[in-house]
């Protein structure tokens, strides 16, 4: 089905992202435009195991966190979804129990994108949302790679923008304290071992 003929020509607003059928294939909406996203099986895997990773650190830390993915956020530019987001679990309660579908990006403390190479979304993930996150306040955003093996770029925010990435390759421990203390290797993303 073509989204611009069953919605028109754009802009778009969140109510066409909303009026969307639900054929198993996700859209962020930026500036108007809808944008599809192209996740293939390599990538869920690897959103897969992070989060599950980021679920069971935050529970040893007694972290009062919410941990999803996808999930709408709420951006200047329209509304993101990340692969995976980590956000302030009392205002996860607030927005569930007021039935909202898009969070928003002041309440959410960590985002991540798995690039999908060589799909319309890498610019996206890699360019656009550097600037998107920053300006919704998110304090972390990390850019995961799998090819040709998997890396991880950690931004974080400084003065409102991103600065330059810490870069943790396969074979290295990627460390952080905040929003609780987690290390991964990020060669564990494609190990189907990690995978439940």
């Amino acid at each position: 089905m073509s989204v611009a003929h069953e919605h028109g020509f754009g802009p778009y607003t969140v109510y066409d992202l909303d009026a969307l059928p639900d054929e198993g294939k996700g859209y962020e909406l930026a500036d108007g435009w809808l944008i599809p996203l192209s996740p293939g099986a390599r990538h869920d895997m690897a959103a897969d195991i992070l989060r599950d990773r980021l679920r069971e650190a935050a529970r040893a830390a007694g972290a009062k966190v919410h941990i999803q993915g996808p999930m709408d956020i709420s951006t200047p530019a329209g509304v993101r979804k990340p692969d995976v987001a980590v956000m302030d679990r009392a205002a996860a309660r607030a927005a569930h129990e007021a039935n909202v579908r898009t969070f928003y990006g002041r309440d959410v403390l960590l985002v991540v994108e798995v690039v999908s190479r060589r799909s319309g979304s890498e610019r996206v993930d890699r360019v656009d949302k550097l600037d998107d996150y920053a300006a919704a306040g998110i304090p972390q955003y990390w850019i995961i790679d799998l090819e040709p093996h998997p890396q991880i770029a950690l931004h974080g925010l400084e003065n409102g923008a991103y600065g330059r990435p810490e870069k943790f390759q396969a074979g290295e421990l990627l460390r952080i304290d905040s929003p609780f203390p987690f290390a991964l290797d990020p060669a564990e993303l494609l190990d189907p071992d990690n995978a439940w």
